[in-house]
């Protein structure tokens, strides 16, 4: 399994950018490189997949919790002179078993 994570920046991001993983700046060249229009993290992110049927009713019953990896990417740029926020998706994990 890669522990990398690469993640593209969207057509409007500019620099000067600052780049934030659930909320905690972050050092480019400590914590990221930036490649052209693409983010490159040495460890891996990654988005809570779909919830599967048996999982969803563990929850619905209150049997069991969520405690999937779910980090959230935000970069903020300067566009047209204002300050702008892009909230970036994690690459979603593989399904496995009842997560499908």
């Amino acid at each position: 399994m890669e522990s990398r994570t690469r993640i593209e920046l969207p057509s409007q991001v500019r620099r000067p950018f600052e780049v934030y993983v659930n909320g905690v700046l972050q050092a480019e060249g400590t914590d990221y490189e930036s490649i052209g229009s693409t983010l490159l993290f040495p460890r891996r992110l990654t988005r809570e997949g779909k919830i599967g049927f048996w999982r969803w009713a563990m929850l619905f019953l209150g049997v069991a919790g969520t405690y999937k990896q779910n980090d959230a990417i935000t970069v903020v740029f300067t566009a047209d002179g204002r300050r702008q926020v892009a909230n970036l998706a994690a690459p979603a994990p593989e399904p496995l078993g009842d997560e499908r």
